[in-house]
């Protein structure tokens, strides 16, 4: 009987993450579908500064009481369901690794596939699974057909290892590798779009766009880029480690040629998984990264050829889409954009503070950069958490200085309470 039981237990955990048995089913529905009822019919902007629905979403993770964690930029903490859901998983691959990883769990990514898409707005045979943005990102960079003498364009403010994945190619193969600067904050989206088309030459082939550079957190004007890049037959690679379940949209609407994005980040997924989508009319010429029998394929599977991986985080991500999808992408948006303005309204009129990040809706969310004239990021990063058990990082890159704050729908008022009187007290006694 016990055997029984647990076959028929198996059974529903491998139904996966998209049926009615969902884990997320089982803990959340009920609860959430009843703080959802309370908010129904009231606007995104609204419903961001209802803290009683919030803390319903607060209580599905387990986060340390005694941590103020505010670098949610690097890597989120999962929810509960997620954490679990990778747990059980794990058990049932060790119960038999070789059956149920690759004749019961890698079946899953079909139906994972076709709910990222769904989330993206795009076909799931556009979609890729993989391990963070940076493996996105680098299988495009090495894969485009590219020859000695061809431009690529980025900006000294894009993520450091997407500068050393397209400077290796130039010592590799010739190409110019040419980076233009940005004084951020910046709230004029044409002058972003006119120094990147400044920049663009006879020999220019790719514009590499951060969606939302991690240092400050500026929200570049993606479309726009991509619009004029096309006018000038360009393709353009985005990096949106940082935007994908953070802000509301649809990967298509980017107009930009490729994409790649971590998905540990604000969707709050299994940590070591990400995903990668290409245009489909241009997969076929994009070389895999790692070897595959077809590598001219036009089928996006030529990009999982990892081996063996861990299917329990590959499946995990399942759950965490439940989670993102029960709240709602733009109710998500504009509760941590809220909480963004919270502190930082609270802190910019402190004498000695600085804030390196814009306020204004279109062009800042989640993170914004802070810093206390006389002090080192480095110092400030140390004083928070020595003193107050905040945790923050200090960014010190090319030409920003500051220490980096981001918050998530995890994050309590309370919490934000406590950094503003830190910085407060810090740049009073700190002359």
């Amino acid at each position: 009987m016990n055997q029984r039981r647990k076959f028929i237990g198996q059974l529903g955990l491998m139904a996966g993450a998209f049926s009615a048995n969902s884990l997320f089913n089982q803990l959340h529905a009920a609860e959430w579908k009843q703080a959802a009822q309370k908010v129904a019919g009231l606007s995104p902007e609204t419903v961001a500064t209802d803290e009683d629905y919030w803390s319903v979403i607060q209580q599905s993770f387990t986060v340390n009481p005694n941590l103020v964690n505010l670098n949610n930029g690097g890597v989120s903490p999962a929810p509960r369901v997620v954490q679990e859901a990778v747990e059980r998983f794990n058990r049932l691959s060790n119960e038999g690794p070789s059956y149920y990883m690759w004749r019961i769990l890698d079946q899953g990514r079909e139906p994972l596939r076709q709910k990222l898409a769904t989330l993206a707005g795009c076909l799931p045979e556009e979609i890729a699974v993989n391990r963070n943005a940076t493996e996105s990102l680098n299988t495009v960079i090495y894969g485009l057909e590219l020859k000695a003498g061809d431009e690529v364009i980025g900006t000294k403010q894009d993520y450091p290892n997407m500068i050393q994945a397209w400077k290796q190619r130039a010592m590799r193969d010739g190409l110019q590798y040419t980076q233009i600067s940005f004084d951020f904050p910046i709230e004029d989206d044409e002058a972003i779009v006119n120094a990147y088309e400044k920049a663009i030459t006879p020999k220019t082939r790719i514009l590499h766009v951060t969606h939302i550079i991690n240092w400050v957190g500026q929200i570049m004007p993606v479309k726009k880029i991509c619009q004029m890049a096309h006018r000038h037959n360009l393709e353009v690679i985005v990096d949106g480690a940082h935007s994908f379940g953070l802000l509301d949209f649809k990967i298509p609407d980017l107009e930009c040629d490729y994409f790649g994005t971590s998905l540990h980040k604000f969707l709050s997924a299994p940590i070591g998984s990400g995903m990668l989508w290409i245009k489909q009319d241009k997969i076929g010429k994009i070389w895999p990264l790692l070897c595959n029998d077809k590598p001219h394929s036009d089928d996006i599977r030529k990009f999982e050829t990892l081996g063996t991986r861990s299917f329990p985080i590959e499946q995990g991500i399942g759950e965490a889409i439940n989670f993102h999808t029960a709240i709602g992408s733009k109710r998500k948006e504009e509760r941590i954009r809220y909480l963004k303005n919270y502190w930082a309204e609270k802190v910019k009129s402190i004498p000695r503070v600085k804030l390196h990040t814009s306020l204004k809706p279109e062009y800042s969310c989640a993170i914004t950069g802070v810093s206390i004239e006389g002090m080192t990021p480095a110092e400030l990063d140390s004083a928070l958490f020595n003193r107050y058990k905040i945790h923050t990082v200090g960014i010190v890159w090319e030409n920003i200085s500051c220490v980096r704050v981001t918050p998530h729908v995890y994050t309590r008022i309370d919490d934000l309470d406590r950094l503003v009187q830190a910085i407060e007290t810090i740049a009073t006694k700190n002359r």
